[in-house]
């Protein structure tokens, strides 16, 4: 069932009265609100130990650019061949290491 026309719903006017947002104007920046909702620098954030783990894993990822370069040449040429066995074989161990499980 549909309710109301999207089109009269443009002319509505907005909750919170802010008529220039509505128009799609740009409204005035209110300098005491972003002030307050800035981040406090005396704030301690704690990450937890699997979060410290991924963040090390990227720190360490090394990045091939010539592999990049090599697989979207392939790509663009019609000629890279995707292996779905492998695909599916990380899949499933992916999967099965999440789930807290070994391989057989």
């Amino acid at each position: 069932m549909k309710i109301g026309n999207p089109a009269d719903k443009r002319n509505t006017a907005p909750v919170d009265g802010n008529v220039a947002q509505a128009k799609g104007e740009r409204a005035p920046v209110d300098k005491s609100k972003a002030a307050a909702t800035s981040a406090d620098p005396s704030v301690k954030v704690q990450l937890s130990s699997g979060a410290e783990a991924l963040r090390g894993t990227a720190e360490n990822a090394e990045f091939d650019a010539a592999k990049v370069e090599r697989i979207s040449q392939a790509i663009s040429d019609g000629s890279f061949q995707v292996n779905a066995e492998a695909i599916a074989d990380k899949l499933i161990a992916n999967a099965q290491e999440l789930l807290g499980k070994t391989p057989r």
